[in-house]
């Protein structure tokens, strides 16, 4: 009997209900006293049990004596609409839940130590499936190259922008010219990833890093990859005309768009 009572109120009945109903199998049409003493429950838990299944359809009174003597719907009939209101919960959900958007916000992770952060890079690489964007000096490239093969063995598409004339056999790079100056200015050698258009690191790989997988830092972060790459692209095509415009290095154009104490000022 207590494994009934258990498996009902598994779909929304209480104790006193579950009792009550299987009471009334026992014996219906059944006064509430009757049902109390059947359920071994006091009479007012009975009674207050038999007006919420009242109200539900499941029991009904019996004839107009007093006092009320109440009836029970039949087994099949309570599994029946049991499963009829099981499928059409389920059916809602199935409808609904993929619409729910996550209001989360992703954390934004700090990670420190050289060997924290190259392992972190590794495992960001290897669980990269479509594309992957790298921003790394060549030594520390060295490093986590083996984790860039595989990926590249897997069909990752890879694109590269590489300081300190880093060479690679994977994806596409785009060598930085200016790199002591780049070390100078930043204060350290710096690195960027943004793998899948979702999940990016950033920032001094000897130090201590960013690591997250919030939308819009990921979005930044695509968007920086991309002009530092057309940039670069545009250096290697017309390397004259851009001396000739902006000086070596474009420090001209870096004095403009610089704020006062930039190391580019002359």
């Amino acid at each position: 009997m207590e494994n009934l009572i258990e498996k009902m109120k598994e779909f929304g009945f209480n104790s006193y209900e579950s009792k009550v109903y299987l009471a009334l199998l026992k014996k219906n049409p059944s006064t509430g006293y009757e049902i109390s003493q059947l359920a071994d429950i006091p009479q007012s838990r009975a009674y207050d049990a038999l007006k919420s299944l009242e109200a539900e359809n499941i029991v009904y009174t019996f004839g107009n004596d007093r006092p009320l003597k109440y009836s029970p719907i039949s087994p099949k009939e309570l599994t029946k609409r049991l499963k009829r209101k099981m499928n059409s919960s389920i059916d809602f959900l199935e409808k609904k839940l993929p619409h729910v958007k996550s209001d989360d916000v992703e954390p934004v992770n700090r990670i420190f130590g050289y060997e924290n952060i190259t392992n972190k890079i590794k495992e960001i690489v290897d669980n990269t499936y479509k594309t992957l964007y790298l921003g790394v000096w060549a030594y520390d490239y060295k490093v986590v190259e083996e984790v860039i093969s595989n990926a590249y063995d897997r069909g990752v598409e890879i694109k590269i922008s590489g300081f300190d004339n880093l060479k690679t056999m994977y994806g596409d790079l785009y060598p930085h010219q200016d790199t002591i100056e780049k070390e100078d200015y930043s204060g350290g050698r710096l690195i960027y990833l943004l793998s899948d258009n979702k999940e990016c690191l950033f920032l001094f790989i000897e130090d201590s890093v960013i690591w997250t997988n919030d939308k819009n830092i990921s979005f930044l972060i695509k968007e920086f990859f991309i002009h530092d790459m057309c940039l670069i692209d545009i250096q290697e095509k017309f390397p004259e005309q851009l001396k000739y415009f902006y000086g070596t290095g474009l420090k001209k154009l870096k004095n403009k768009i610089s704020d006062k104490k930039s190391v580019y000022k002359e």
